[in-house]
Parts: C-alpha cells; sequence; structure tokens
C-alpha cells in the first residue's frame, strides 16, 4: 500500500497539480495575463480530470456507472438551475468554462466529478462506519469550497448571479447535490482510495482561499 501511494507515478501527479495551480495563481493574479487564463479554464480542468483518472486504480462496472451518473445528473441539475432559477436561484454562466450546451457549460459536469471523487477519496481514509454521516461531512466540505469558489467565479466570469449577493439557496441546493453524489459514490463498489484526487481537493482549497486574499 505503502509503496503504491508512494509511487513515482503518485509524486510526478502532485508535482504537476501544484505547478499549475501555481501557475494559475499568477495568471489570474496579474491583469495582463487575466484575459488568456480565462480561456484556460476549460483545458485546466481535462487535464486535471486526466490526472485524476491516470491515477484511478478502479476500472469496474461501478466507477463507469458513478462516473456517467455524475457527469450526467450534475449536468441535467445545473442545466436546470440555470434555466430556471429554481434549484440554485437565478444565475447564468459566462464565456470562462467554455462550451455550453443549453445554456450550460460542459465543463461544469467535469467539475463535479473531480470534487466528489476527491471529497469522496479523503473521506475513505477515515474508514467512517455511517454512510449518511459519510455523506454529510463530504457535502459540507464541497459547500465551504463552493463559498470560497463563488467570488472567484464572479469576478472571473465563470457565472453571474442576478442578485448581488450569492443567494443562500444556492449554498442549500449545492449541500444536497452534493450529499446525493457521494451517497452514490459510498454505495457503489469500486477501490476509493484515489490520493491524488484527494491531495487535488486540498490543493483547489488552497489555490481558492489564495485568490480571495490576493
Amino acid at each position: 500500500m505503502i509503496r503504491r501511494i508512494l509511487s513515482e507515478k503518485t509524486y510526478s501527479s502532485f508535482a504537476l497539480i501544484v505547478i499549475f495551480h501555481i501557475v494559475g495563481l499568477v495568471g489570474f493574479t496579474n491583469d495582463p495575463l487575466v484575459n488568456l487564463f480565462k480561456i484556460l479554464v476549460p483545458f485546466h480542468l481535462l487535464l486535471m480530470l486526466g490526472i485524476v483518472l491516470w491515477n484511478n486504480t478502479s476500472w469496474n462496472k461501478h466507477f463507469i456507472l458513478f462516473s456517467i451518473l455524475i457527469f450526467l445528473f450534475s449536468f441535467i441539475v445545473e442545466m436546470l438551475g440555470t434555466n430556471t432559477g429554481l434549484i440554485f436561484g437565478e444565475y447564468s454562466y459566462g464565456k470562462t468554462l467554455g462550451f455550453k450546451l443549453w445554456n450550460t457549460p460542459l465543463m461544469i459536469a467535469v467539475n463535479w466529478f473531480i470534487l466528489v471523487l476527491g471529497v469522496g477519496s479523503i473521506l475513505s481514509y477515515l474508514h467512517l462506519k455511517s454512510t449518511l454521516v459519510f455523506s454529510a461531512i463530504g457535502a459540507t466540505i464541497l459547500t465551504m469550497l463552493d463559498f470560497l469558489i463563488e467570488p472567484i467565479a464572479i469576478k472571473f466570469d465563470y457565472w453571474q448571479w442576478d442578485l448581488i449577493e450569492v443567494p443562500i439557496q444556492n449554498y442549500l441546493a449545492w449541500w444536497v447535490l452534493a450529499f446525493i453524489f457521494i451517497l452514490i459514490f459510498r454505495k457503489l463498489h469500486f477501490n476509493k482510495q484515489n490520493i491524488v484526487a484527494a491531495f487535488l481537493l486540498g490543493i483547489q482549497f488552497v489555490f481558492f482561499i489564495l485568490l480571495n486574499l490576493l
């Protein structure tokens, strides 16, 4: 187990994640580079997805089902949300997340998948017995991350809210949706301990904390 976790591939993945987030931090905090780095956001998400999947050790039918469900359901919910305003509140996506289908960027589903796999991996290392506790803690962690993401997302045109402030409804919906997705993660049978996905989630917390401070 230790050899696998501390493999050369794992260290290489850690290094790539740190380097690309440092580069992103530099880009988003320097005005002449901001427009370029906004264009690169979808490619960054795809790269992070590739790194996480490169380190995935379970490709059985349950992992494939988990992937399909998260990608599909997250996109559908986000599509309904942005087109009706009934789920998260009144908001619309900007150009930063790239190509949109029905006013919804495909990258939002990639983001949800990375987040759920990351928090699920972290909690799997804790060996929690209760599925409800597991899912509730995971949903709370992701909602905390969304709290950090929102000011950055608005500033760099990931999405915009019709109201001046982000509605409480958004955070409640995020928590419920994350709870359901993490519950799916918990119930399906595949190797849940992807240390690179867990590391990536930690780096995202650091990244968005720093962007909020700088």
